[in-house]
């Protein structure tokens, strides 16, 4: 067995590598830090993070058929924003943008899913704080989200942890 920090960056295929990096500037806050192959392999870090880059995206052309649901292979990606208002932001601009698909309350995190331009799947997601969870830390509960309601209970207390 060897010891796992946590996820360092996604790379995804996707048809045009420029119109999904716009997307997930748009939309996610990231920026851009290299563009190679001639704009084919665009790696993009999240807003003021310390990490060389977060995602890779890489043009596998634009008649590329988009994923399968269901299908063997990545379901999706999460990412994780600081506070539970950023969460209602996202969901007002993903929703807005034509990109949001669901949401759900998973009790130990409040979750919205959406799709890129090519169809891959994410996950825009706030963890409840971890004294919070109580029993729900051993379970993997999916319900209704009231995103109004949680704002009002967290509101402001996301950003205080680390």
């Amino acid at each position: 067995m060897f010891p796992v920090a946590r996820l360092n960056h996604a790379v995804l295929y996707v048809r045009d590598a420029g119109v999904a990096a716009d997307f997930y500037v748009r939309h996610f806050g990231f920026e851009i830090v290299a563009s190679e192959r001639g704009g084919t392999a665009i790696f993009l870090r999240a807003g003021g993070g310390d990490n060389h880059h977060d995602l890779g995206l890489f043009s596998v052309g634009v008649d590329a058929p988009r994923p399968q649901r269901g299908a063997t292979g990545l379901y999706h990606l999460a990412w994780e924003v600081p506070t539970i208002e950023d969460l209602a932001t996202a969901a007002s601009e993903l929703g807005a943008a034509g990109a949001l698909g669901g949401s759900s309350d998973h009790g130990v995190s409040k979750s919205l899913y959406g799709a890129d331009p090519d169809g891959n799947e994410f996950e825009i997601m706030w963890r409840v704080p971890s004294e919070a969870w109580g029993e729900e830390e051993h379970r993997g509960v999916i319900r209704h989200l009231d995103l109004d309601a949680e704002v009002r209970r967290w509101g402001h207390q996301g950003a205080a942890r680390a």
